[in-house]
C-alpha cells in the first residue's frame, strides 16, 4: 500500500511539473510580454516613444526602447536578440544588409518618414534659382537617385523616362533646365552644405539632426515606398503576437494623432493615404 501511495504522489509530480513547463512553453511562444524596440536616436527614437510605447503599454506590454548611433548596430542586435524589433530603416538598405549579413530579417509595416529637401540660404524659391547653380547631392547611388527625382518633380530636369527610379543617376538626365552643377558629397555633410552652395538635397534623418525645419525646403521629396522606414523583426518572428500588435499600433488612429501632431512634414506610406 505504501508503495502504491509513493508512486500516486510520484505520478502526481510529474503532472505537476509537465503541466509547469507545458505552461512556460506557451508563454515563451505566444505571451511575450516584455519587448525591447531598438531605434536610431532622434525622431524615429521619438516615434517609437510617443506613437508606439504608450499603445503597446495600454495593451499589457512592458517596452524599452534602445538607441543607436549608427545603422549597423540596431540589425545586428536585433539578429543576437537583445532587441525585438527595430525601427530606422528602409526597405533596400533592410533587405541588403540582411543578404549582405546573411540575416533573416522582415518587414512589419512602413511608417511615416522625413523626406529629402533641396535646402538653400541663397534662393528663397525654386524660381529665384539661377542658370549654372551648384547643388551638393549625396554621393552614395541610393541617396542620389532620390535627389535627381526630386530635381525632376521640381521641373528643374528631366529624366530618361525609361531609367529604373531606384537607380536614376546624372548619366540619365536628358535636360538640365537650369544647368544645374551636381557635387556628390557625404550625405552626412549636406546640412552644412546648405552654407557653402547655392543647393542642397538633405535627406530627412539628417536635416532633423541639423535642427533644420523640413517645411523650410524649396521642395520636399515624394517619397517611393521603398525608402520610407519601417518596423523590422527577424523573420521568425512574423506571426508572434508581439509583432502583430506593434503592427496593430502604427495601423492605430492613435498613433496617426501623435503624427500628425507632433512629426510635421514627415511623408506617411501609401496604406497611410
Amino acid at each position: 500500500m505504501k508503495k502504491i501511495l509513493i508512486g500516486i504522489l510520484l505520478l502526481l509530480s510529474f503532472s505537476v511539473l509537465s503541466a509547469c513547463g507545458q505552461e512556460k512553453d506557451n508563454a515563451d511562444a505566444g505571451e511575450k510580454k516584455e519587448i525591447n524596440i531598438g531605434a536610431t536616436s532622434g525622431p524615429y527614437a521619438d516615434m517609437v516613444k510617443k506613437a508606439i510605447k504608450p499603445i503597446l503599454e495600454d495593451k499589457g506590454y512592458k517596452v524599452e526602447v534602445t538607441e543607436f548611433t549608427d545603422y549597423v548596430q540596431p540589425n545586428n542586435a536585433l539578429a543576437e536578440g537583445s532587441i525585438d524589433a527595430n525601427l530606422f530603416q528602409h526597405k533596400i538598405y533592410m533587405e541588403s544588409f540582411a543578404a549582405q549579413n546573411n540575416l533573416e530579417l522582415s518587414e512589419l509595416i512602413s511608417v511615416p518618414t522625413a523626406p529629402m529637401g533641396i535646402y538653400s540660404n541663397k534662393f528663397d524659391s525654386l524660381e529665384a534659382i539661377t542658370d549654372g547653380a551648384t547643388i551638393a547631392i549625396p554621393n552614395d547611388p541610393t541617396n542620389a537617385a532620390r535627389a535627381f527625382l526630386i530635381l525632376e518633380e521640381a521641373g528643374l530636369i528631366e529624366i530618361d523616362s525609361a531609367a529604373d527610379p531606384l537607380t536614376v543617376s546624372d548619366k540619365d538626365v536628358t535636360k538640365n533646365i537650369k544647368n544645374l552643377k551636381f557635387e556628390p558629397i557625404e550625405a552626412a555633410q549636406l546640412p552644412r552644405a546648405v552654407d557653402s552652395v547655392d543647393l542642397s538635397a538633405v535627406p530627412g534623418n539628417f536635416a532633423l539632426a541639423a535642427k533644420m525645419n523640413l517645411l523650410d525646403a524649396l521642395q520636399l521629396e515624394n517619397m517611393l515606398d521603398q525608402y520610407r522606414n519601417r518596423v523590422v523583426v527577424n523573420t521568425k518572428d512574423l506571426d508572434t503576437p508581439f509583432a502583430k500588435d506593434i503592427k496593430a499600433a502604427v495601423e492605430s488612429a492613435e498613433f496617426e494623432k501623435v503624427i500628425d501632431e507632433e512629426f510635421e512634414g514627415f511623408g506617411k506610406p501609401e496604406w497611410m493615404k
